[in-house]
């Protein structure tokens, strides 16, 4: 979608999306629903195999708590509720159904641009009554080698609150005066309310000053990048960074610590700090390891469970 001028989209933690489609079984890109603060229930109108991933937002199942990052087995009739955020991190969950979500490709992407108003469910959140549907039918879904199967505590990003986020020094970091970098990454820095999927801004940074006054031509962004206008406050793009912009850019998140920015509201804190490329490649094998040994670990006694408990 880039190359048209379109952001990525997807999810704001993509880990935590590829996760529940591991669970499943499914393709890697299967869309998921992402849930944002919580708030929200589901009626399985069919018995159903899902997986929640991501934030805990303390999920029930016709009242019964359920796991998160597990494939959990629904009756025909279950209704599944999320409340909210149970514990001091988590912003956003990931809902996985056998198959992915059936929502048609656009641009090659089942993801929902809410601001240019397509992709997913007609290109909007979703809302009360509408109807989402699975890409495989139960009836071809192995059952019994899903539902059960547990995520391992230890194939996952570091979630915590206040997350530490590697940053490389990005290609204009000469271009700021010479504490601008230091500034950067002196103490942890509080997510504003002004933040959104396209990026964050924050508050607890003194301005990062340009060493002169200077313009750049635009060049290409994406998630991770951290810019800085003139103003010298600065902005971390996210899933729908724009695909160009002309700010300097300071410094850039490494892939592996996008999912722990991914789950962050307004008013989290987060702490950069800097890495170099050797860490950062190390750091994105070790996430490739960790989807393929999680995708592997089962716990059949809690999917025999949840089948024989009727909801």
């Amino acid at each position: 979608m880039q190359p048209f001028a379109v952001p990525a989209s997807g999810a704001m933690d993509a880990f935590a999306c590829r996760a529940a489609n591991a669970l499943l079984g499914n393709a890697p890109d299967a869309a998921c629903v992402e849930i944002t603060g919580g708030g929200a229930m589901f009626e399985f109108d069919r018995d159903a195999v899902f997986a929640l991933t991501g934030a805990d937002f303390d999920p029930t199942l016709n009242g019964r708590a359920v796991p998160t990052w597990a494939a959990v087995y629904a009756p025909k009739g279950a209704q599944l509720a999320l409340a909210g955020r149970r514990v001091a991190w988590g912003a956003r969950a990931y809902l996985a159904l056998p198959g992915g979500v059936d929502v048609p490709p656009v641009l090659g992407s089942r993801s929902t641009y809410v601001p240019g108003g397509f992709g997913g469910l007609g290109g909007r959140a979703l809302r009360a009554g509408d109807a989402l549907f699975a890409t495989q039918p139960l009836a071809a879904f192995d059952t019994l080698r899903h539902a059960g199967r547990i995520w391992p505590a230890e194939a996952k990003p570091a979630y915590q609150t206040s997350p530490t986020v590697r940053v490389m020094v990005g290609p204009h970091a000469a271009l700021f005066a010479p504490a601008a970098l230091s500034q950067l990454v002196a103490q942890p820095l509080r997510i504003t309310s002004t933040s959104n999927r396209m990026g964050y801004r924050f508050e607890g940074c003194p301005p990062l000053r340009y060493a002169k006054p200077l313009s750049l031509a635009s060049l290409g962004v994406c998630a991770g990048v951290i810019q800085v206008p003139p103003d010298g406050s600065p902005i971390l793009l996210t899933a729908d960074a724009q695909t160009t912009g002309g700010y300097p850019v300071i410094g850039v998140v490494i892939q592996a610590d996008l999912p722990l920015v991914g789950q962050c509201l307004p008013g989290d804190r987060l702490q950069f700090v800097v890495c170099d490329a050797v860490e950062a490649i190390a750091a994105l094998r070790q996430m490739h390891a960790w989807l393929v040994q999680g995708a592997l670990e089962d716990d059949y006694t809690l999917g025999l469970a949840w089948r024989g408990a009727g909801g």
